[in-house]
């Protein structure tokens, strides 16, 4: 999963205690029970299938800059926060200490890159992983999410053949279509990547947060002839797509409103059921005109609404989002 799932929450916590009346009044749909859904998730991954699997979320620690959206992800979910230095492997599965002894642990819920987890099987300098972790993984005596190697999915690369990969393990063509996507690595592709960088929008296949891109109909003739000699130089780490016209929203800019650019990350948890969050994150390109919306360049977000198809579904009866002033005992359940 992926991390900002924390200001879907936050996100929504702040709206209802800004507008308490709306909610009320609309059919909005919660997000507030996603947290138990995500350990519910989890849970289900434990090896034997106890009654009482534990779960823990693996942390880098105070230092990290996502250090508080792990807390805060951990005391929702009502799960242990830890770091490398609170576990240990022994007689073949993961122990944590505590002040009651070691206790056996199910399932690990890491916030740390592969290369860090172990320093036995990967780098062997990392003072942020548990050694020997990755022989009680082979062995299935523990559950990692997301498992090692995942990570391969954020290659942007790999979306390019995600119809592919649909039409030959489920033999199935795509409902929603991708964008069109040039792989530099291909020679028909980089000749016309090449001839069309003012048009296209290109991005390096190992980046993230918004680095690493060029915006042709935003970029300068230096800047294109600069990222055309990039692309020659590694066109394996090059995909290039055709510019979107993104939607926009009314958002707040001094004293008035203006329109800026946005786009939706859904949230999807598979486990026993696949479960769809009602919501999302809404990512805003604050910059007027704008289409990087990464919270690393200046970006921001909002609160995503769904509304209910009734007036009160099976799921707004069961964990509707408190509104702040109102009795949460009952409502909150576990996430206190």
């Amino acid at each position: 999963m992926l991390k900002t799932d924390q200001y879907v929450l936050e996100n929504r916590h702040l709206m209802k205690s800004l507008f308490p009346e709306v909610f009320t009044a609309s059919r909005i749909r919660p997000v507030s029970n996603y947290p138990i859904r995500l350990r519910d998730m989890l849970e289900f991954l434990a090896p034997d299938g106890g009654a009482a699997p534990r779960v823990v979320l693996l942390t880098p620690g105070m230092y990290n800059s996502a250090y508080f959206e792990h807390s805060y992800l951990a005391q929702q979910m009502g799960v242990e926060l830890v770091v490398g230095g609170d576990l240990v492997v022994s007689e073949g599965y993961v122990w944590m200490r505590t002040t009651h002894g070691f206790e056996r642990v199910d399932v690990i819920y890491r916030r740390i890159d592969d290369d860090f987890m172990d320093p036995e099987a990967f780098r062997s300098d990392s003072m942020l992983g548990v050694p020997g972790l990755m022989e009680v993984y082979k062995r299935g005596n523990v559950a990692l999410a997301n498992a090692p190697g995942t990570g391969v999915a954020d290659d942007k690369v790999v979306y390019a053949y995600v119809p592919r990969v649909i039409k030959y393990y489920l033999d199935q063509d795509p409902i929603l279509p991708n964008v069109p996507t040039y792989i530099c690595d291909e020679e028909k592709d980089l000749n016309y990547v090449l001839d069309h960088l003012p048009e296209l929008v290109v991005k390096a296949a190992n980046e993230s947060g918004g680095y690493g891109m060029l915006i042709g109909p935003h970029s300068t003739t230096e800047q294109c002839t600069d990222f055309a000699q990039r692309i020659k130089a590694n066109p394996r780490n090059y995909i290039a797509q055709p510019t979107l016209a993104l939607s926009r929203v009314p958002t707040v800019v001094d004293d008035h409103l203006e329109g800026r650019h946005v786009d939706l990350r859904p949230y999807i948890l598979y486990g026993k059921e696949i479960f769809v969050m009602p919501g999302g994150l809404t990512r805003v390109a604050l910059k007027k005109g704008s289409l990087v919306v990464n919270s690393s360049q200046g970006g921001g977000s909002k609160d995503t609404w769904v509304l209910a198809e009734n007036l009160l579904s099976e799921v707004d009866r069961s964990s509707p989002d408190p509104v702040p002033g109102q009795n949460q005992t009952q409502n909150q359940g576990g996430l206190s």
